[in-house]
């Protein structure tokens, strides 16, 4: 057996996964359809910044540069809100000082782990695109530009892993050869960024450590910080349809509108609101729902080319840094390919279901329901009772966010009991001191098995 292994896509999944490959011995070569990054101008608008948290922290302690990531990352403690009139509420995420997420540049996150792919020994070819695979023949077809369409083996021996985004095209090929079914489900809001300019002298023009939202029912406005003192602002919106959807914001007018009646502290930070608008790309969101994602031992989906999700959980990037490390440790317990591909797929699968589930009901929690007396209520006593009980009760959002141990489909199941509980508890109650704690606390133990001491300390 050799042991080389080809790589679609140097975004952020490609290069950490050949880092750890590369570090087991194997011959990696990463094939990127786009221009090296780190030389070339990024695209305005085309990414929605990342969101780090101990899933993601996880993979990047795994491929040992973690420490290298960490001077990039802006910590954010909860959600900042802001309502119509101006006023502002803080709901932090966690309650322990580690419960904290971390803001990242897609572009700068991308540099540091393509250095340190190449620093490990593996060969990316920029400006290379994988045109074809043919699983009839055993040959993967590559166009470097250079006019000759270039042939590679692509067997049980040297397989292809697919880290190439939502769109795949090694996914598309399973499809078309009948290896594979697939569906992506399209959300019908769509997104567009703009950059709200740092203050004179490089400070935030919001308050530091959070992630802002505007939640207005229907849609939203949020802003994550980056290290040099801007923020990454991104409307959420519906593509079609009334009252307002990015189709009805067809002039600069409809836009200052929108943003003077919605967003108004926002739209004050954003003098060259229009121009951005109209200059920036929309960008679209949905859901991949593909299976198989191995053709034996020869192909291999991971990350978005397997599995894309909404956004609106932050874990698109931590999910797919987790199926790094579930593939490495794979790589180190199995003899052959095609047992570690089938052993990823099958172990992996109910986990990518569950977190596709829960990022779209955030989207829901994000925009409407975290302005209610009710959710802020539940929210409070969330706290409480993880403080009461803490091998038992862990919010969803903190078993998702912070306990890298939990599986994301025990995040799904717990989370729904949990869910029950407080609505039960709250149906009738106003103030934390209405809810009878005691009888919620018998409930818990009765409910909720006490998790092991790892789940509970993980961060």
């Amino acid at each position: 057996m050799t042991n080389s292994v080809t790589i679609l896509g140097a975004g952020c999944t490609g290069p950490l996964l050949g880092t750890m490959l590369a570090r087991r011995g194997f011959a990696v070569c990463i094939y990127e359809r786009r221009a090296d990054p780190r030389v070339s101008r990024p695209v305005a608008g085309r990414s929605i910044n990342l969101a780090l948290a101990a899933r993601g922290l996880a993979g990047l302690e795994r491929a040992g540069v973690a420490g290298a990531v960490r001077e990039l990352l802006v910590p954010m403690r909860g959600r900042m809100l802001h309502e119509l009139d101006g006023s502002t509420r803080f709901l932090p995420y966690g309650q322990r000082p580690h419960e904290l997420l971390y803001s990242v540049s897609r572009a700068a996150l991308n540099h540091v782990l393509l250095q340190s792919a190449q620093a490990a020994g593996v060969v990316i070819e920029f400006a290379t695109t994988c045109t074809d695979a043919d699983f009839a023949a055993g040959v993967l077809t590559l166009d470097d530009g250079s006019g000759r369409p270039r042939r590679q083996t692509l067997s049980e021996s040297a397989p292809v892993i697919g880290a190439d985004g939502a769109g795949s095209l090694l996914r598309q090929r399973m499809v078309q050869d009948g290896l594979a079914q697939a569906r992506e489900e399209f959300l019908a809001h769509d997104y567009k960024e703009l950059t709200i300019a740092p203050a004179p002298g490089g400070r935030l023009r919001l308050p530091g450590e959070a992630l802002h939202i505007w939640p207005r029912g229907g849609y939203m406005l949020i802003a994550l910080p980056n290290v040099d003192g801007s923020l990454t602002a991104t409307l959420f919106l519906a593509r079609s349809g009334e009252p307002v959807s990015f189709a009805s914001l067809d002039t600069p007018a409809a836009v200052e509108a929108l943003f003077e009646r919605q967003f108004p502290d926002a739209r004050a930070l954003l003098p060259d609101l229009t121009e951005q608008f109209f200059a920036n790309p929309t960008g679209v969101m949905g859901t991949v729902y593909a299976a198989p994602w191995h053709v034996g031992g020869r192909a291999l989906l991971i990350g978005d080319a397997a599995h894309a999700i909404v956004p609106f959980h932050g874990q698109g990037m931590n999910c797919a840094f987790e199926d790094c490390v579930l593939l490495d440790d794979l790589v180190g317990s199995a003899r052959d390919w095609e047992s570690r591909f089938a052993g990823f797929d099958r172990q992996r699968r109910e986990d990518t279901l569950a977190i596709a589930q829960m990022a779209i009901e955030n989207y829901t929690e994000m925009r409407e329901t975290v302005r209610e007396p009710r959710f802020q209520l539940q929210k409070q006593l969330s706290l409480e009772l993880e403080r009461r009980y803490p091998d038992r009760f862990i919010p969803r959002y903190s078993m998702v966010m912070f306990h890298a141990e939990i599986s994301y489909t025990e995040a799904l199941r717990r989370g729904s009991i949990q869910a029950e509980m407080l609505e039960r508890a709250t149906a009738h109650a106003a103030r934390l001191t209405e809810v009878d704690l005691t009888a919620l606390g018998e409930e818990i133990r009765a409910r909720l098995p006490a998790l092991k001491p790892a789940q509970v300390s993980a961060a």
